[in-house]
């Protein structure tokens, strides 16, 4: 075998070795998915502002982020930083991308998303 193909064949399985290692690695830290109680959901599938905006939809009416912050920390056991949160929203707000400002720090959904 020429010297270039039999280096080329170990870095090859040295590469795929490495994968092999790194993925049983990362199988062993991952803890198995248990059941999650009734209403609870995936919060690591789930942005906060996906959080915020599952309170508000759920909610039916604007809040303030006082609010929202205190049901998103009931409901998905997670806390929110206050100025991120409202940042967040309010650029939201200001593409019209799901989010209206009904006043100081007070938020709601557009319309067409509340379905």
């Amino acid at each position: 075998m020429p010297n270039d193909s039999r280096e080329d064949l170990i870095d090859i399985l040295e590469a795929v070795s490495k994968a092999q290692l790194k993925t049983l690695r990362r199988l062993r830290r991952s803890p198995r998915q248990e059941a999650q109680p009734a209403g609870a959901k995936a919060v690591k599938s789930m942005s906060q502002i996906d959080m915020a905006y599952d309170i508000l939809h759920g909610a039916g009416r604007p809040m303030h982020v006082s609010e929202i912050i205190a049901a998103v920390s009931k409901r998905y056991r997670v806390t929110l930083d206050r100025e991120s949160i409202v940042s967040a929203i309010t650029k939201r707000v200001a593409r019209k991308d799901r989010f209206l400002r009904t006043g100081p720090n007070q938020f709601s959904l557009l319309p067409e998303t509340e379905r």
